[in-house]
């Protein structure tokens, strides 16, 4: 007899379980699932075997889509979006890849493991509840036919007058819901597809000859740098807010003594929480790019991307800096960067900071070195792409400035590293990990303006911006994709090209400050600063 409830019990808590975690609420678990009414009555009319087999086949599905309501709950816990059966399977290798530069490699494979454990076991479970359930059925035929037709009234009753519990109806269909928008989210991400590699050969700039494009940025040292999950929540949230304005207001400062000006805004990123490189992506591109099929088009096409504009002139020399890239960068292509250096071409002998692989001050003063304090040979001037990471989550440890004349080979690290907190003491605490996060934006910006203060020349145009908001444990689960985007420069010219744009002075935009779509950011600069389109279509 207790087998029985708890096997009825975890079917029925399957059925109405819902895909996140701020649905997890007793209410949810009490409601009568149509699925179980229905799957009854057919049970009830099958003979044996076939009753059997379909009994095993369904709990199988229907641990199938309960592992798909868990992905869910932790796509839109992290990303602010549900799982895509389509496109998504590849970021649990990037997860685990976080999991094991975040806890380490033995606590990630005991959860691996652990996890991989807890599936199997759900879909024996409920493969094996299932055919019990159907069994108790068989034994008790009229018993069962009558009270499969009165949780039938019932459902319907309550279905037909709306009666909730806690504001829940009681009648739900919750797994026959879930299961058609599965089936509208794989059929939706197969039509994108197909209309995406249409739009993605349009282009606006495509044709234009270089020397039609950003004819007012010759001769200027050109940087665009994306900040890791700098995202209006470090502007604004109560909790984050307080200490990254002061830093943002103090750095204004700072660099107007320095001769620098800046202006700011908004922009709606095409990502959040996660997937840095399709913000990274959609901003240079011009194109929406939300998912990972739309990245992959982008990336095989010769759509000009911004920072190619400037290779594509032929007047600038192009150079990428990616700390966080580990592996082969294919995309360097796409991105038009003459030399890219990686994680391992920066000569960093520190440590780790969790996923980070090396402090942001670091690899902007191997920047200096290697790369900004040299002209390129032929006259040029320089356009290069940064990617800093040190306000990657978990937000621990994080690393604290050192005289820019200390750093060395990064081994000056080492102490702030060991003192700083433990990622699973950060991770599992959502105070902690705002409080955390807010230090870390104010450490990566810090970097940068110190940098460009004390690097910076006359000719010196940086652009720097987030790729994303912080997942929505830190940033709440209502809150926008917006990040913010400031240009910074000594020549008034620079700014007052864009002075028609509405942007706010100083590096902290203001609330009301305009807010554009992330994919419309390339097509203003380009045309801000000169250049002539030419579309092409595919």
């Amino acid at each position: 007899m207790v087998l029985t409830v708890l096997a009825a019990a975890l079917v029925v808590a399957a059925l109405v379980l819902p895909n996140t975690v701020v649905g997890l609420r007793p209410a949810k678990f009490v409601r009568i699932p149509a699925e179980a009414v229905i799957g009854a009555a057919v049970m009830l009319a099958l003979p044996r075997r076939p009753r059997v087999v379909l009994a095993a086949v369904s709990g199988a599905a229907l641990a199938a889509m309960t592992v798909l309501n868990l992905l869910d709950m932790g796509f839109n816990q992290y990303l602010g979006r549900s799982f895509n059966l389509v496109l998504d399977w590849s970021l649990l290798g990037d997860a685990q890849s976080y999991l094991e530069d975040s806890l380490g490699r033995t606590a990630t494979l005991a959860a691996t493991a652990g996890l991989t454990v807890v599936v199997l076991l759900l879909f024996v479970l409920l493969a094996l509840s299932m055919v019990r359930l159907s069994n108790l059925l068989a034994r008790h035929t009229g018993t069962a036919t009558r009270g499969t037709l009165v949780a039938g009234v019932v459902w319907i009753t309550c279905s037909s007058l709306g009666l909730q519990i806690s504001g829940v109806p009681i009648a739900s269909d919750r797994t026959a819901a879930a299961l058609k928008i599965q089936a509208h989210r794989v059929s939706d991400t197969l039509r994108d597809e197909a209309e995406f590699r249409k739009v993605a050969k349009v282009d606006a700039f495509g044709d234009t000859p270089g020397a039609q494009l950003v004819p007012d940025l010759r001769g200027k040292d050109m940087i665009f740098t994306f900040i890791e999950s700098y995202g209006r929540s470090a502007i604004e949230d109560p909790i984050i807010a307080p200490g990254v304005d002061r830093t943002l207001d103090e750095r204004t400062a700072a660099l107007a003594k320095a001769g620098f000006h800046a202006k700011s805004g908004w922009l709606t990123s095409a990502t959040y929480g996660g997937s840095s490189w399709l913000g990274h992506s959609t901003t240079m591109s011009g194109l929406w790019v939300n998912n990972q099929q739309r990245y992959r088009t982008v990336m095989a096409s010769d759509h000009l991307s911004l920072t190619k504009a400037f290779e594509k002139t032929g007047a600038f020399d192009t150079v990428g800096v990616m700390p966080g890239v580990q592996k082969a960068w294919p995309e360097q292509s796409f991105y038009g960067l003459n030399k890219v250096y990686n994680a391992f071409e920066l000569g960093y002998r520190g440590p780790k900071f969790s996923w980070s692989t090396m402090p942001d001050q670091y690899a902007l003063q191997q920047y200096q070195e290697r790369v900004h304090s040299k002209k390129p040979a032929d006259g040029k001037a320089r356009m290069s792409l940064l990617i800093l990471t040190s306000s990657h989550q978990p937000w621990a440890p994080i690393p604290k400035m050192v005289g820019w004349d200390q750093l060395g080979d990064g081994s000056v690290f080492k102490g702030i590293q060991a003192a700083g907190n433990k990622p699973a003491d950060i991770i599992a605490d959502t105070t902690r990990s705002r409080q955390e996060y807010g230090k870390s934006v104010q450490y990566s910006v810090t970097a940068l303006t110190q940098w460009l203060e004390r690097y910076g020349s006359k000719d010196t145009v940086l652009v720097f911006l987030g790729d994303h908001q912080p997942i929505a444990r830190v940033s709440g689960n209502h809150a926008s994709r917006d990040v913010p985007v400031a240009i910074v420069a000594k020549d008034p010219k620079v700014l007052d090209k864009v002075d028609g744009w509405g942007w706010t002075d100083g590096l902290r935009p203001a609330h009301d400050a305009p807010v554009w779509k992330m994919s419309s950011f390339r097509d203003r600069f380009l045309t801000a600063y000169g250049s002539t389109p030419h579309p092409k279509r595919g």
